[in-house]
Order: structure tokens, then C-alpha cells, then sequence
């Protein structure tokens, strides 16, 4: 059966070797990952997948593996009623209901509230529209409702209305080798282009060479250019994690696309907006962080800037010091990105959510209206509208 699970990975386009394989056989007669499936996930990662480009690709095709054993015997386990399944807390809200509940008034009044419950609270609370607890209307808590609160303890959002989330995620890297959907996008970057000679004169000029052997009496006079690249300079900011998890096929298509097309491109991530702090692997997103100072310094001022990401969550997110879900931000985000688009002009942001939606979210307005207008869909019509924006000079 695990021969199967080889021939998935190399459909998938994770090149496993055979020698791979039986190293992985031989872990496994030795009592390497045996008895969980935990276990045996990570061996067979660390056994089959050298490059971690392909972690992405390789948990996909796991998931797909382990689901189709555990599918086999369902006849023997049988039916398992629904409601043995389901959270014990989970509410499902009428719309009535959700109109009904009422932001308690603002990021400072909603921290000053949850201070005072975790002095308070002694036992666990479910259903309620005060205490920390489950499946309740309290702005605290997990798998109930309230338009903005704290989500404390509960893996993933729901409602994509939290303010604060005290749950560490872990994001992937976006595949920068994905080819689905990338062709139209290559196409409409293309219009982004400034050729330019640059680099050691290695190519073979014909046309001066000839001109140049004709004016030397027919004696070879062999010329020399450098190669012809596209001189635009890129800086790609991708938004991870959250809610933008819906949207990674997209990210992808877009990054493979660029990496093809621009010689000169960096790109780092932020989660839901841009504030002192970048990185370049979301595994390392903790410990190996980037100033958002030191990326100002870094790049002139002639790189365009795109930024990609769905601009959905609390609006305090960007307007409020503190307001980001993963840390305590000393400044607004709407301050950083100022900065980012005082030192680059030519900048424009790229939003998977359709146009249609953008004006019934507030956080969407607000980046909207920071950005200066300058937000498109990703779309490769909006790529044409934001390349339009980069090339206007300034």
C-alpha cells in the first residue's frame, strides 16, 4: 500500500527516487514512525521530500493517502451518528439573532472588558453572552458569534470578525513553481516591462559585427553586448494566513508567474497588513523577522511595490496601535504603509476578493482609501488596471 502513496507524491511533482522509498521501508522494519500516524507523517516527510519547497504538496497528498486507507473500513467501523461528531459547543446563529448582538464600542473598551473577566471568571462558561466561553454571543471565546471580540482557543477563524486571536498558526510558503492558472497572468505582466542591456558583454552582436569586419577589409572585428533583460525592478508583499488560506491557489499562479518574468524581484510576508516587522519563511516567521525600517532601506526608491492580500479583517487591524492579531504593534499599520508608499510611489495592491464586495467591508474601504485608490482585483483584467497604475510616472 505505500508504494501507492510514492506514485500519488510523483503526480503531485515531488520527485521521490526510488532509493527514497526503501530508505523508507527500511526506517519503518526498524521501528521509525510506527504505531501513530503523527509519527509516520513526519518520517516519511523527512525520508521522501528533500527540498521544502515541497512540504506543501507532500501534507496534500498525505492528507488524500491517509483519508483513502481510513475510508477503506468504513464498513467494517460502521456509521457514526453526527451528533457524536460535532463540537459540543457549536451554535449555529439566525440572522435575527446576529443583528441583535451589538459591538460592545471600540478595540480600547473591548481590552478593558476581557481584562476585567480574567479577574473575574473562576469556572468554564458555554452558551453566554458574558464570560470567556463556547458557542455563546460573548465577544470572548470560541466557536460563538459576536460581530468583533477576542477569539481565544479555537483553532481557525469562523466569522472572519476577530480582533485579536491568541492561537499560534503556523503558514506555508507559497510554491513558487506552481503552473496551474499562471499563463494569463504571465501574459498580463509582460505588459510591465523596460528592456535593458545589462550585465557582461557575453552575446554576440551579428549586425555590428558584420558592419564592423566590412569596415576592417574583411578582417573578423567580432562585437560584443551585454544580455537583454527587463530592467523593471519588483517588490512582491504577500498577506498569509487567516483568510487568505482560501486564496493560496491564486497567490501561487501569481507568484510562479512574476518569478518568471522579472529578473529583479524580492517578495517577503505580513499577515493581514503591513506593520514593523516582514519576513521571507513563514516557517521562521518568529524568529527570523525582517524591520519593515530595513526593507525601506534596502530598496530604491525606482522598485514597484505590489501588494497582494484580501484586506478583510477588524478595522482596527490597521487603524489602531495594537491592533494587529499576533503582536502588539507599538504604531498603526496605516502608518507603515504610508511610509512604504512615501519611499515607493509606484505601488499598487492586488485583492483576490471580488470588486463587487469591497465597498460592504470596512477593512477593504479602509486599505482602499490608504492605498490612494490604487487597489485592483487579482484578476489578470486587474493585473492590466495595476500594471496601468505602475507605469505612470511620478
Amino acid at each position: 500500500m505505500l508504494i501507492e502513496l510514492m506514485f500519488r507524491l510523483r503526480q503531485a511533482k515531488v520527485p521521490v527516487s526510488i532509493t527514497e522509498y526503501l530508505a523508507m521501508l527500511d526506517g519503518l522494519n526498524a521501528g521509525v514512525g510506527d504505531f501513530s500516524v503523527d509519527n509516520f507523517y513526519h518520517f516519511a516527510r523527512i525520508a521522501l521530500v528533500k527540498d521544502e519547497r515541497h512540504y506543501d504538496r507532500f501534507d496534500k497528498v498525505f492528507g488524500d493517502y491517509i483519508n483513502g486507507l481510513q475510508n477503506a473500513f468504513e464498513n467494517v467501523i460502521g456509521d457514526i451518528p453526527d451528533e457524536w461528531l460535532r463540537l459540543e459547543a457549536e451554535r449555529l446563529f439566525s440572522e435575527e439573532e446576529k443583528k441583535q448582538i451589538e459591538e460592545l464600542g471600540g478595540w480600547d473598551k473591548i481590552m478593558e472588558t476581557l481584562q476585567e473577566r480574567l479577574k473575574e471568571q473562576e469556572k468554564r462558561h458555554q452558551g453566554g453572552n458574558k464570560w470567556i466561553g463556547t458557542g455563546g454571543t460573548s465577544p470572548f471565546g470560541a466557536h460563538g458569534y459576536n460581530p468583533a471580540g477576542v477569539r481565544i482557543g479555537q483553532k481557525g477563524g469562523r466569522q472572519g470578525r476577530a480582533v485579536k486571536v491568541w492561537d499560534k498558526r503556523e503558514y506555508r510558503n507559497l510554491d513558487d513553481q506552481r503552473e496551474l492558472g499562471t499563463r494569463n497572468f504571465k501574459m498580463a505582466l509582460r505588459k510591465l516591462r523596460k528592456f535593458a542591456r545589462e550585465g557582461a558583454q557575453d552575446q554576440l552582436d551579428l549586425n555590428n559585427t558584420i558592419s564592423a569586419t566590412a569596415r576592417n577589409a574583411g578582417l573578423l572585428d567580432i562585437k560584443m553586448v551585454a544580455e537583454r533583460r527587463n530592467a523593471i525592478k519588483v517588490l512582491l508583499l504577500f498577506d498569509i494566513g487567516g483568510s487568505m488560506d482560501y486564496h493560496v491557489q491564486v497567490s501561487e499562479a501569481l507568484f510562479s508567474a512574476a518569478r518568471g518574468e522579472f529578473k529583479h524581484l524580492e517578495y517577503y510576508y505580513f499577515h493581514n497588513f503591513v506593520y514593523e516587522r516582514l519576513w521571507k519563511d513563514n516557517r521562521r516567521r518568529h524568529s527570523e523577522i525582517i524591520p519593515t525600517i530595513e526593507f525601506l532601506r534596502t530598496y530604491q526608491q525606482d522598485y514597484r511595490v505590489i501588494f497582494v492580500g484580501d484586506a478583510t479583517m477588524s478595522p482596527y487591524e490597521i487603524s489602531v496601535p495594537g491592533g494587529s492579531v499576533e503582536h502588539w504593534n507599538e504604531e498603526a499599520g496605516s502608518v507603515w504603509i504610508q511610509r512604504v508608499l512615501e519611499k515607493f510611489p509606484h505601488a499598487a495592491w492586488l485583492n483576490p476578493e471580488p470588486e463587487t464586495h469591497w465597498n460592504r467591508v470596512p477593512s477593504i474601504k479602509l486599505a482602499h482609501e490608504l492605498m490612494g485608490g490604487r487597489m485592483f482585483p487579482l484578476t489578470v483584467d486587474g493585473i492590466g488596471r495595476a500594471i496601468g497604475e505602475l507605469k505612470k510616472k511620478r
